[in-house]
């Protein structure tokens, strides 16, 4: 390379954001090169340190390129330079990874197999056709891999693999792309396969999967070990399988994913547009949720009982790949673990937790070390929005509109997660689940631990909700009083607001509306209906829907009849008789018992919340009167709806003043309501012109907000604006009234999204 030293220059760079296990190191190294640059390149645990020597012009030439021809899955943050002295370098080299101990960089979340993986493993002249544990740097396992910073293979789980010398070989070439590919390997160095049966016999055969294929056609349930633990498959055309396998992991209705081998066959069963093309085919290869064809046969209707949607996912490892290549169906595809339970990992475990769901375990040597579900998202106005934030996306950060203190904010009880901020970062974690069982608690702990250790935070306050009884309110009292750490307490849609501002950069106030199905409130009841006026300093609540008891406190989430007749005999008298009703799920005496409770307000404690008012809703119509998975009610009343065409009336809105506060007053939509389940209105005109009312409560009640305040700013979070049909009604009529609406793209609305709101609300509370 360069020989001369007259006129040279020498810029020292320091590159953040996750540039490590991209293929970031190798890129330098070629474009140095190409721009006749002499000098060096490593990893540190803070990013990527460059010394560069050379003339003006191609230093120039190399920091222009260096950001905008960077690998596609890097994210760069920011790229420092300052020019020294040269230092005569006679070449460009890449040095050994440099561990600082008080530094961290951003981890790269598992990506998807990338093309040129793809073809190497379908084509049978290549020495790693048919692996299923084919990657580059481009593609393959990441965070389930890594233990701690730098990446490199002595700090991930394949460093009891030594690569063969063809592996090594590809390893040590900067020219290659598999060049410092951590979990490099090949099928004579690398993990391998195993079939055992449900007692972890052995199975004898010439072709792994060739046989695993055939037993899936058999209609057997395979457990399959992936990228963040097992998944649990079957033929997704057979029904007899797919009962089998609802009974075994007792989810009797909860929509299963579907793996489709490519985007022609997902034509074959799903309208699809583009961006929802865009988002199956990116290297996070989420499970998107598609609107299915009516006249699509094949996959049973069983998949998504009541659903006019199904939860696609194509395949995102080498192994899924081969095995779908080899079975040539549609295949479920879901987590490995009996309902609630946290997705199993370890062989040994998943023999253990599984043995009585799978019949046969596709299993391989190498290990994951951290638990990691699949991602679900779905596209509305061309754009994706979250409703499980996990493998793809986590451990990215969400970037803060301001600098942080080092926190922990540890979530809500349901869909938890928990984030990590620290400067401009919060790493919010992969979704951990309902910390309702001792394994979902474990993993909980377990995953901040890995996340305190990765990104070097130790966090000097620790943040909760207001409720006392989650668990995860107790875990942060403790570890506060263990740590003597500040403790800061959060109420519950405060934090679902903040959670929206953060993701879009808001940082003055706004109308904030929060519809979900439980929040402790500061008075005590149960919230879920409200119109607050928030920041990240305080909140103010200046309006809600009206109170109502819920019959038998939690059964009546589980069982929404309850709630249905808690509206009618709450709001229109007890004179109200059910037997013109379609209201079902109850048995004989019930409702006499259920009248009492109401009368005597035993275990009847009182909520805002809109979430059980679509339960109310669904149970009323004859939809749905017990749930068997969280907002079954409320899905099947969208349904319902969701092919009616957009036209017709509301329901009254009726909004009073109590003690300064806006009340939305229901009993007159209720007896609407009733009256056109009497009159014989079709229930899907009905769901309808319920959607549309709610959509009404909101633009009424934020004009009256806005003429008080004068805020042109609505941010609308909560679980149920994972209602696409109410968003469809609702973001257009806030538009035409002139307000800029926000929502959430980058975080889920529902409670995975709370720990980002309450992280951000503590940072701003002075202790």
């Amino acid at each position: 390379m360069l020989k001369k030293t007259k006129e040279l220059k020498l810029a020292r760079i320091t590159v953040r954001g996750v540039v490590q296990g991209v293929g970031f190191r190798p890129f330098v190294y070629r474009l140095a090169h190409a721009c006749n640059l002499n000098g060096w390149v490593r990893n540190t645990s803070g990013g990527v340190d460059i010394e560069v020597e050379g003339n003006a012009k191609s230093l120039k030439t190399f920091l222009r390129d260096l950001e905008s021809e960077a690998p596609s899955m890097a994210r760069i943050e920011s790229i420092e330079s300052t020019y020294c002295k040269p230092a005569g370098y006679t070449e460009f080299e890449i040095m050994e990874s440099w561990n600082q101990i008080d530094k961290y960089q951003l981890v790269s979340p598992d990506i998807a197999t990338c093309k040129e993986c793809q073809r190497e493993i379908f084509n049978s002249d290549d020495r790693r056709s048919g692996y299923p544990f084919t990657n580059c740097t481009n593609c393959g396992p990441r965070f389930t891999i890594i233990e701690d910073i730098p990446y490199d293979r002595p700090n991930t789980t394949m460093r009891k693999f030594t690569m063969c010398p063809l592996c090594q070989q590809e390893y040590d070439n900067p020219l290659d792309r598999r060049f410092h590919a951590q979990p490099n390997s090949c099928p004579t160095c690398g993990p391998y396969l195993e079939l055992r049966d449900n007692n972890g016999n052995k199975t004898q055969c010439n072709d792994i999967l060739s046989r695993a294929a055939q037993l899936l056609k058999e209609g057997k349930i395979v457990a399959l070990k992936g990228l963040g633990g097992f998944q649990l498959t079957c033929d997704a055309t057979d029904e007899e399988a797919i009962s089998l396998l609802r009974a075994r992991k007792h989810r009797s209705a909860k929509p299963f994913a579907v793996m489709l081998s490519n985007i022609e066959e997902v034509k074959k069963y799903c309208e699809v547009t583009p961006e929802e093309i865009t988002l199956l085919q990116s290297a996070e290869a989420p499970i998107v949720l598609l609107k299915r064809k009516k006249t699509a046969t094949g996959i049973c209707d069983s998949i998504a009982p009541k659903n006019n949607y199904l939860g696609i996912v194509l395949p995102y490892t080498s192994l899924h790949h081969l095995l779908l290549h080899r079975v040539n169906l549609p295949l479920v595809m879901t987590s490995g673990n009996l309902s609630e339970e946290p997705i199993a990992v370890d062989n040994d475990e998943a023999f253990r937790r599984l043995k009585d769901i799978a019949d046969y375990f596709l299993v391989h040597n190498r290990d994951i070390f951290s638990r990691y579900d699949d991602s679900v998202y779905y596209v509305e106005e061309g754009k994706s929005q979250s409703i499980r934030r996990a493998r793809g996306f986590a451990p990215y950060p969400i970037y803060l509109p301001y600098k942080s203190r080092q926190i922990l904010a540890c979530g809500a009880e349901e869909k938890n997660t928990f984030c990590l901020t620290r400067d401009r970062h919060a790493f919010i974690s992969q979704h951990i689940g309902d910390l309702e069982n001792n394994e979902t608690f474990e993993h909980f702990e377990n995953t901040i631990g890995i996340y305190k250790r990765l990104f070097r935070i130790t966090p000097e306050t620790i943040v909760c909700d207001l409720h006392p009884e989650y668990l995860s309110t107790k875990y942060a009292k403790q570890i506060s009083s263990e740590m003597n750490l500040n403790l800061i307490t959060v109420q519950h849609h405060h934090a679902h607001i903040v959670s929206c501002m953060v993701e879009n950069n808001l940082q003055d106030r706004v109308i904030g509306v929060s519809f979900d199905g439980t929040g402790y409130g500061t008075d005590g009841t149960i919230w879920g209906g409200e119109f607050l006026v928030a920041d990240y300093h305080q909140f103010t609540r200046r309006g809600h829907l009206e109170y109502i008891p819920m019959p038998g406190g939690a059964a009546a989430i589980r069982k929404p009849y309850r709630m249905a007749l808690s509206y009618l005999w709450t709001l229109l008298g007890e004179d109200i008789s059910l037997e013109d009703l379609p209201v079902a799920g109850y048995k004989p005496g019930e409702p006499d018992l259920i009248k009492q409770q109401l009368k005597r307000k035993i275990n009847s404690p009182l909520t805002s919340s809109v979430g059980r008012l679509f339960d109310a809703v669904s149970a009323l119509l004859g939809i749905c009167g017990e749930i068997s998975y969280s907002a079954q009610a409320t899905i099947e009343l969208e349904m319902a709806a969701a092919d009616h065409p957009f036209k017709g009336e509301a329901y009254p809105v009726v909004i009073a003043e109590h003690d300064g506060m806006k009340i939305v007053r229901l009993g007159e939509m209720v007896a609407e309501i009733l009256h056109d389940i009497r009159n014989k209105v079709a229930i899907t005109e009905i769901s309808l012109k319920f959607h549309r009312t709610v959509a009404e409560m909101i633009v009424q009640m934020c004009r009256i907000i806005s003429a008080d305040i004068g805020l042109d700013r609505v941010v609308l979070s909560g679980g149920v604006f994972q209602n696409r049909l109410l968003q469809k009604l609702t973001l257009p009529r806030l538009r035409q009234e002139g307000y800029n609406v926000f929502i959430h793209h980058l975080v889920p609305c529902n409670d995975g999204g709370i720990s980002l709101g309450q992280a951000a609300v503590a940072n701003f509370i002075t202790v």
